[in-house]
């Protein structure tokens, strides 16, 4: 890219921004150089790892760079043989250590599940040196400072340091504190001259306190002089202080030996780790611009939705759709001055300068970006009086320059296409212009006054119109760009509005040709429906929002029926459970002392005993048929149908018929026993329904709902004897002389249970097997009184 282009788009801004928001100097490096590519492989991974890196951020919320610093230039000392300072030594040590916390992060990232292929090929790169690191960390503290520890010999030496400091520090105390010396001193305090201990002597006193004289004061009133007492003191501890000077030389020599046997590999992870910086630092300012990932294409065609220029703050930018897309190629801009007409320009260079550098954009998802391999621009005014232009010619050359190299894969930026010139000739000028252009395959978008321009789009196919909005209303822009609209000329109304006499309004639209009025009154009429298209568009998104928020509050209370409709549903259920639980414990009851009267006083008849065990049966029956409906009523949106000859169980009064004949959705006719009756559709249920519950055999008066035989094989023993009990009771009640009971063969269990069962019944005067055509030994045929 042109370096001319970048600044004119302001590209430089975008860099330092950039730069700003990486963790270290490193970051800060590349961020400065950065340069937009025109590879599309290269800036799809450019933007892929922006991607990635926004993602970690969403996630952890920041990136563990601290303690890393630029340590290339020390690394290159080591490697030549200098001997590194402590604290330059202690700076590589951090790095090696941010190396590796960097490293174990993404690595963690990666493992909890996060898609970081381009992170993690970084990471997977580094190769923390950790055995240097511990070595320098073991002889230097985090100030920079050598330790004791470092050597045997430093702890040795630092130690007689502090011996001999001591010995001078409580022989001078004794001397400032002797009466026979506080007369002859200025102030009573030790103090420090060319590394020698020493004491402030008045000048009088010079010569009768002794000692060596380091320093004097300003006013030559006071002598810093050594005392002799101990100046042997001194010359010892500044030995020793320079075996200590030597020990720390000697240690900082080897460690920065030791480095520089892995100094290759440190300058690699310092390199990746400026790549990971700045990578994460287009994240940020991702972040910091509410930025999206646009997606790319490769077919010179473009579409910015809700763009906004980055340099604008977010409070005041207007956000604007723009594209070149299906099959447009070139897009002409009209409008007034300060409409916005030079801003949507720079906003689509400098997006794509951004998107081509790897950056995310300030506009909504899904947007898409063309790689171009050249952007030009030719925006403002470049007068120059240096070299004698005028802001045509400027705009000429500029433009000459553009054709010269512009081609299929280039983006061409014209503002204010022909200014400076007499009109007619530049529109005619700009028309030729902008035909060269589009022959050569480029994507143009270009801003004019001329009116002339207007129709170029309907006369050239692949060429949009678009213009921005100027509020008459108000007399200023409001910066929205309107994609397929040309801008008319407002100086007639805005001076209207100013107060301008309207008589010479209307000798001036006199004086414009028909052509032009007509082109405004097509413009016009054009903005006219778009108010109303925009209108209406915006009255059917509050409809529909009313409506989806109505739907919802709908779901809500639909949901909140069908919970009460459960929890209603469950406590009938509850409820006819603990009826039919006291019915039949009532009805046992009853039974029971039906049974003891008749033992006891033969007062009750049998057949009134039978009869009156079938109503309390009916009673049951009729109960479970209201427990069963009420559930029915709730999870059944249409009754059951039932066919011709299909038998049912009337719930109603607990009978079995057959279906004759379907009269009407609800109701049918049932055969049951010889009577024929309507009955209501949810009163009857498929036999097939009842015989799934295993409800006890039907114990009915009349004689076409009780068979002959009871078939109790695979019945559970307890369950036998009480369908045989009630099948008697019926048996006897529909006047039969005798039935037979099916009970099998088996292990002759169940039969033992039936005859002794049957042999304790009052009504019943005989038993026996069956005979070779009645089943045998697995029946038992009985005989009632």
């Amino acid at each position: 890219m042109k370096p001319r282009v970048l600044k004119l788009l302001e590209y430089d801004k975008i860099r330092d921004q950039l730069a700003a928001k990486a963790s270290s100097s490193l970051g800060r490096e590349i961020a400065s150089h950065l340069e937009p590519s025109t590879d599309p492989e290269e800036v799809r991974s450019l933007i892929e790892e922006t991607d990635e890196a926004l993602n970690v951020l969403r996630l952890k919320g920041h990136l563990p760079f601290g303690g890393i610093t630029d340590v290339r230039p020390p690394l290159k000392r080591a490697q030549v043989g200098g001997v590194l300072s402590a604290k330059e030594l202690m700076a590589v040590a951090d790095t090696i250590r941010g190396s590796r916390i960097i490293k174990h992060f993404i690595e963690e990232q990666i493992e909890d599940g996060a898609a970081l292929p381009i992170l993690g090929s970084h990471a997977e790169m580094l190769e923390p040196a950790g055995e240097v690191e511990r070595e320098i960390r073991g002889c230097i503290d985090d100030q920079g400072y050598v330790m004791d520890s470092a050597s045997d010999a430093l702890r040795s030496i630092r130690s007689q340091l502090r011996s001999f400091d001591g010995r001078i520090k409580d022989k001078l105390e004794s001397i400032v504190r002797s009466p026979n010396t506080q007369k002859m001193l200025s102030e009573a305090i030790v103090t420090i001259r060319n590394n020698r201990h020493v004491v402030p002597v008045k000048q009088e006193y010079r010569q009768a306190f002794g000692g060596i004289v380091h320093d004097q004061s300003a006013s030559g009133a006071t002598f810093f002089i050594e005392p002799q007492a101990i100046v042997e003191l001194n010359n010892r501890l500044n030995e020793t202080r320079l075996k200590e000077e030597q020990e720390v030389d000697r240690i900082l020599t080897e460690l920065s030996r030791r480095l520089a046997e892995v100094a290759e590999t440190v300058r690699n992870d310092v390199d990746r780790l400026a790549v990971i910086d700045f990578i994460f630092a287009k994240a940020r300012l991702a972040e910091t611009m509410k930025a999206t990932k646009p997606a790319l294409s490769h077919e010179g065609t473009f579409h910015l939705k809700k763009a906004r220029h980055p340099l604008i703050p977010l409070t005041q930018v207007v956000p604007i759709d723009v594209a070149l897309e299906n099959g447009t190629k070139a897009l002409v801009i009209t409008g007034p001055n300060t409409g916005g007409k030079t801003v949507t320009l720079k906003t689509v260079g400098l997006l794509t300068l951004m998107a081509q550098s790897g950056l995310h954009l300030p506009v909504y998802e899904g947007s898409v970006v063309n790689v171009f391999e050249h952007v030009f621009a030719d925006i403002g005014d470049e007068q120059s009086i240096e070299q004698s232009l005028s802001t045509f010619s400027s705009h000429m050359k500029n433009i000459i320059a553009i054709l010269e190299e512009v081609n299929d894969r280039s983006l061409v930026l014209f503002d204010e296409l022909g200014a400076g010139t007499d009109p007619q000739e530049g529109a005619a000028l700009s028309i030729s212009i902008l035909d060269e252009v589009r022959n050569r395959g480029a994507c143009l978008i270009a801003t004019t006054h001329y009116s002339e321009l207007k129709a170029y789009a309907y006369e050239r196919e692949g060429v949009i119109n678009a213009s921005v909005e100027f509020d008459v209303a108000t007399l200023s822009p409001t910066y929205r760009l309107l994609m397929g609209i040309p801008g008319r000329s407002n100086a007639f109304e805005i001076s209207k509005r100013l107060g301008l006499d309207e008589r010479i309004i209307e000798q001036a639209r006199s004086l414009i040709s028909s052509d032009t009025a007509k082109v405004d009154d097509m413009i016009a009429s054009l903005e006219r429906h778009r108010l109303e298209a925009e209108r209406a568009n915006a009255e059917a998104a509050r409809l529909k929002q009313e409506w989806e928020k109505k739907a919802q509050l709908l779901d809500q209370e639909l949901a909140k029926w069908e919970r009460e409709k459960d929890q209603l549903r469950k406590e009938a259920e509850r409820e006819a459970k603990v009826k039919l639980a006291e019915a039949k414990e009532e009805a046992e009851s009853i039974i029971k002392k039906l049974r003891e009267m008749q033992t006891e006083a033969n007062r009750v008849k049998e057949h009134e005993l039978i009869d009156a065990k079938s109503r309390l049966d009916h009673a049951l029956d009729a109960l479970q048929s209201e427990t069963s409906a009420r559930p029915h009523s709730y999870s059944q949106k249409k009754a059951l149908e039932f066919e011709p000859g299909q038998e049912v169980k009337v719930t109603t009064f607990g009978q079995k018929g057959h279906i004759i004949e379907r009269l009407s959705d609800k109701e049918y006719l049932v055969q049951v026993g010889v009577m024929k009756m309507n009955i209501a559709a949810d009163s009857l249920k498929p036999v097939k329904e009842e015989q799934q519950v295993k409800p006890v055999v039907n114990v009915r008066t009349q004689t076409g709902t009780v068979r002959t035989e009871l078939d109790l094989r695979g019945e559970r023993y307890e369950e036998a004897m009480e369908r045989l009990d009630k099948y008697l009771d019926a048996a006897l009640l529909a006047g039969y002389p005798s039935v037979s009971i099916i009970h099998g063969k088996g292990t002759g269990a169940l039969r033992k249970g039936v005859q002794t069962r049957l042999s304790k019944h009052p009504r019943i005067k005989s038993i026996r097997l069956g005979g070779m055509n009645e089943g045998g030994h697995g029946v038992t045929v009985v005989e009632f009184k």
